[in-house]
């Protein structure tokens, strides 16, 4: 069954796609979700749609300094032929006569004047109807701002081949933050139904030894409030859940219906994220994608002043004209005795800036703020990345701290639950003290499975910045 299309704005990366949706579910590890999303993303595709957009482009400015043929025919067909005014006098011959007399003959000329007639008369030139074919060859033989104009183009290239490798780094990071947010949302519901499960026995038992007058009713009031807060936060998790599939299909670039099974749990992914030869690692900054991007535009912006400068420099252009035309005032241009008639023209052109009143020097003076603007952006990348990456390793460091802390945490809470459990039972321990205990432990759980969402979190944004992948994908 088609599908709607879903336009989804969560993150900047993330959108809905149509299609058919298959009944089997999906069963997907972490790699897979990945390559799965750098596949289908909108984000992605996008990105390389730029890239092969900006090879267009390149070609394009490159084809213009290459021979350029193009041709024309025109018909026209004068349903009324324009009439040009001439003088009259231009049609008499008197005068031409008189000379033509006195230079040949020996006769005397009297002083009578000649009269030239007046006004003017209408003429019509040329055929009614006439046909012109034409087929010009033009190439570009000198022209500064082309040869600027290709290596802009290649700049461009290379700015979007970066784009691209910066969006894949960001769909890669969202794929694996939704499926790790997905993992520890069914680790809580199976935390909580397990937790729900033993509290209700304990309820079941207080309530019977209170009937046998061996308890307090507070007890039994207590453990219920256990209960119901436990059932709230279960229904609250089942929630998250649903949502924490659905947004890891749209970082995935599927179907939000689209049934997925994860096969990675959040234990297993957390132990594959703890790396502390991690920490040690380091790059050059010039590596760094970010600071990559900076240095393309300050390179495309220096390009663009010596665009500018060019621009002063004289364009030669030569050209090869042929053409041939046909006249006749009825269409007979397809008949064997049409006569036709043929010209050629080669020349060059060219074209020399003199004077462009400050125009030409405003604009280069713009670019040239421009290019120092980017040089200024670089510089505070590179600080900025060079930061990151300390803060970055910091996060990771602490993460992997947390993850250690929080374990121990959740042995001494068990134990601690598990005392009160069996002195609550013995007489020894109070509902309150038990209650306690048991808070405690279900903050220790949640904490342990915040602090290895947070191990593969902080990982990978550690190796955004140095540009480190746990999994290969093709670029």
């Amino acid at each position: 069954m088609k599908k709607a299309i879903f336009l989804i704005s969560s993150f900047f990366c993330l959108s809905g796609w149509a299609q058919e949706v298959p009944s089997e579910p999906l069963v997907l590890s972490l790699e897979e979700a990945v390559a799965l999303g750098l596949e289908n993303n909108y984000s992605s595709i996008k990105s390389e749609k730029e890239v092969e957009k900006a090879l267009s482009q390149k070609w394009e400015i490159i084809s213009q300094g290459l021979p350029q043929i193009n041709a024309n025919v025109d018909y026209q067909n004068f349903l009324k032929q324009p009439v040009t005014l001439l003088p009259a006098a231009a049609f008499d011959n008197t005068q031409a006569t008189i000379d033509v007399v006195e230079n040949y003959f020996d006769v005397q000329r009297n002083n009578e004047p000649v009269n030239a007639p007046e006004g003017f008369i209408p003429v019509r030139f040329g055929t009614k109807q006439n046909v012109t074919a034409t087929a010009t060859w033009s190439q570009l033989i000198f022209d500064g701002s082309y040869i600027v104009g290709v290596q802009s183009a290649r700049t461009l290239l290379q700015i979007s081949k970066n784009a691209k490798i910066k969006t894949d780094l960001e769909v890669r990071k969202a794929v694996i933050n939704a499926y790790g947010n997905l993992l520890m949302a069914q680790e809580s519901v199976t935390i909580l139904e397990n937790n729900l499960e033993n509290i209700s026995g304990n309820l079941s038992d207080t309530e019977k030894i209170f009937e046998n007058g061996l308890a307090e009713e507070e007890d039994v009031e207590q453990l219920k409030i256990t209960r119901l807060s436990l059932e709230n936060n279960l229904n609250r998790s089942r929630r998250m859940l649903e949502i924490s599939y659905q947004l890891l299909n749209m970082a995935m670039g599927i179907p939000v219906e689209r049934e997925i099974i994860p096969t990675d749990d959040l234990n297993t992914l957390a132990m594959k994220f703890y790396d502390e030869q991690l920490l040690e690692e380091s790059i050059p900054l010039e590596e760094n994608i970010d600071v990559r991007i900076a240095e393309n535009s300050a390179e495309a912006a220096r390009i663009f002043v010596r665009l500018e400068k060019a621009k002063a420099l004289p364009q030669l252009t030569g050209f090869l004209n042929y053409g041939t035309s046909g006249y006749s005032d009825s269409f007979t241009f397809f008949n064997e005795e049409q006569e036709y008639f043929n010209q050629s023209i080669l020349g060059v052109n060219l074209n020399i800036p003199i004077f462009s009143s400050g125009m030409r020097n405003s604009r280069t003076r713009q670019m040239q703020l421009e290019y120092e603007q980017a040089k200024l952006d670089l510089e505070e990348t590179r600080n900025r990345i060079s930061l990151q990456i300390d803060a970055a390793k910091a996060d990771y460091r602490f993460s992997l701290e947390n993850f250690e802390a929080q374990q121990e945490g959740l042995a001494l809470a068990e134990r601690i639950e598990n005392k009160n459990q069996i002195k609550f039972f013995e007489g020894l321990a109070s509902s309150f003290e038990l209650s306690e205990a048991q808070r405690q432990l279900y903050t220790a759980q949640q904490n342990v499975l915040e602090a290895m969402l947070e191990v593969i979190n902080a990982k990978v944004e550690l190796e955004n910045i140095l540009n480190t992948k746990t999994y290969s994908e093709e670029e």
